[in-house]
């Protein structure tokens, strides 16, 4: 993995390709190249940022209208100039870059080697250019039989673009777990493993499922499955623009996503959230409601941040809909012989609609009966298509590879399915439900309110940028958010953070606890707030610092803290959606006094598209 970008049509290829790649950037990665088609292929390529690929190419422009470009992030072979994507085969034919992993490359390469082929990089991707271009040559088969009998031979997952010598016309992608689409143009066409490089073009896609390809020339396409079954795929609008993927202004993306959050949780809420009819309307589960209310448990599963997202799910779906609830690591989940049938409902969280791991959790429920739900912001994408209903985010494009919008745009969705299924189960009474409603509601102005104190939070992060460590504790529903603010501050400033239910503190991290210790209590929740008092004593007792997360009106937790950052009063559940704003700003803050890369941190990638 990670970003895959082509062009055929009558423009200058290199310029759609590397702008393409720079919209790229964002989801994460090590080393940048090109393979352009004209009269022979000619490859470029370089470790480091796509700048140091534009350094090279300007100093020696590549002509042409045909090719394809790559952002690698490493998955075989250390990231360098040789590892870097275009690979080519054994007689320079064939150029191809890929995203995922090729499960059986040692054999295929054990046996290739046999026949005489010398391989230059020690990655999986050069081995399938090399079986490509072997078939090719012995067969004596056409550009797209070869590639389809090379990609019947390989296990794994693979989103790759293929361009040949002997046919500078075509260019032949495919996928497998890895994202592809094909962008439709005027006499020309566009490639990529997301929305983002193409949209400035059109805005008319075809996306491309598993075991699927795609033959691509300059005024036509073709679909067929890797088996040579044609296919009549559906063209779809994306429901992006140019302006939701610059920076508007603002120094890093991540700051600017921040910032969106009153108005992604608006967007999240609308149309869905009628507070003058007490209701809650959720169109994309309306036809299994139903099985979700009669169901025995729901299982919620995801990575990351999502996964937190998850974790206050299950305090919503228990309190406000009396429904059991178990929440999975996505990426364990398979592995474990899970129980689950069809009384059950699974309900998937991602970012992308494309993680590895959450989608092979999909199927692993699909495959034993169970109903799936999805909850994700990318149209179209292949967990919106492979589960049975679900609920999209509308968050816009999230371009900072640490996650913000999104996170409160899932619990944003989860509070609203709770709501929704406590009032037609009938744990949630009429009068309790509207409460609910109006609390909800309120939610985008609140958040607003916090944001406006934020060059406190700048002013106080100052003082914690250079702290070695760093400890975050909640409770209830804020506990996830306690384990979402350590993540947000090792992301994107490599500082060591923990998060815990603050009563786990007497469980083994009070032993960490010193002067040197920033410890962040996030002390929101009316129902706790004794406890977490409590917990503060006992960090203040061995000379911890404490910066507290508290209601407006908390003046006992703010004279204990030694600094205070204030949110406004809301239901108790919904307090994540406030709470979660501090932690960001402060993780952003501290990383740009580190020098960090706010929106590209080291060896992360937005979209985790391999196991």
């Amino acid at each position: 993995m990670c970003g895959i970008v082509g062009y055929i049509g009558h423009r200058k290829a290199t310029d759609v390709i590397i702008k393409g790649l720079q919209r790229l950037e964002y989801r994460g990665y090590d080393s940048a190249g090109v393979a352009i088609v004209n009269g022979k292929i000619r490859i470029e390529k370089q470790k480091g940022k796509v700048a140091q690929l534009v350094k090279v190419i300007s100093a020696n422009p590549m002509q042409g209208s045909s090719g394809i470009g790559h952002t690698r992030w490493a998955t075989h072979g250390e990231p360098n100039d040789v590892n870097a994507h275009p690979h080519t085969g054994q007689k320079k034919k064939f150029a191809l870059v890929h995203n995922g992993i090729i499960e059986n490359y040692d054999a295929i390469r054990k046996n290739l080697e046999s026949k005489g082929h010398v391989f230059e990089s020690q990655t999986d991707t050069e081995v399938l250019a090399h079986l490509i271009e072997e078939i090719y040559e012995i067969s004596d088969t056409d550009f797209i039989t070869s590639v389809q009998l090379a990609l019947n031979e390989v296990d794994g997952t693979f989103g790759i673009a293929v361009v040949n010598n002997d046919d500078p016309d075509t260019i032949i992608v495919a996928r497998r777990g890895s994202p592809l689409l094909l962008g439709i143009g005027e006499g020309e066409h566009f490639i990529a493993s997301d929305a983002s490089p193409i949209i400035e073009y059109t805005n008319k896609v075809v996306y491309l499922d598993d075991d699927e390809m795609a033959i691509i020339n300059r005024d036509s396409y073709e679909v067929r499955t890797i088996k040579n079954v044609t296919l009549n795929k559906a063209v779809h609008e994306l429901e992006m623009s140019i302006e939701q993927i610059e920076k508007a202004g603002f120094p890093h993306f991540m700051l600017k996503e921040i910032y969106e959050q009153p108005d992604t949780i608006a967007d999240c809420m609308r149309g869905r959230l009628v507070v003058s009819e007490n209701r809650i309307q959720l169109g994309g589960i309306a036809h299994v409601l139903d099985r979700i209310v009669n169901a025995d448990r729901i299982i919620i599963a995801a990575c990351g941040t999502s996964w937190h997202a998850g974790l206050v799910g299950e305090y919503l779906f228990e309190y406000l809909a009396k429904k059991k609830v178990e929440v999975e690591y996505a990426s364990e989940f398979r592995y474990q012989n899970p129980l689950i049938d069809e009384k059950d409902v699974m309900i998937v969280i991602s970012q992308s609609g494309e993680t590895a791991d959450t989608l092979a959790a999909v199927r692993e429920a699909k495959s034993k009966g169970a109903l799936v739900l999805g909850i994700c912001n990318v149209v179209g994408s292949t967990i919106a298509r492979e589960t049975d209903a679900g609920v999209y985010t509308h968050a816009g494009p999230e371009i900072g590879v640490a996650s913000t919008k999104a996170f409160t745009a899932q619990v944003t969705v989860l509070s609203l399915m709770a709501i929704m299924i406590g009032q037609k189960n009938g744990a949630l009474s009429e009068k309790k439900s509207a409460k609910l409603i109006k609390a909800l509601n309120e939610i985008p102005e609140k958040v607003k309110a916090i944001l406006e104190h934020a060059d406190d939070i700048k002013k106080m992060s100052e003082l914690f940028t250079y702290a070695p460590n760093f400890l975050y504790l909640g409770r209830s529903y804020n506990f996830p958010v306690a384990l979402e603010g350590a993540l947000k501050l090792k992301e994107i400033s490599y500082i060591h953070a923990e998060g815990y239910p603050a009563a786990e503190m007497k469980h083994g991290p009070i032993a960490l606890i010193d002067q040197h210790m920033p410890v962040v209590v996030i002390a929101a929740t009316d129902h706790t707030n004794d406890k977490m008092i409590s917990n503060i004593e006992e960090v203040r007792a061995r000379k911890g610092r404490v910066i507290a997360i508290a209601n407006e009106n908390n003046s006992e937790v703010a004279n204990l803290a030694e600094y205070t950052i204030r949110i406004p009063e809301t239901h108790d559940c919904f307090t994540p959606l406030l709470t979660v704003i501090p932690l960001q700003l402060i993780s952003y803050y501290i990383a740009v006094n580190r020098k960090c890369d706010v929106d590209q941190p080291r060896n992360l990638a937005k979209s985790v598209t391999v196991e």
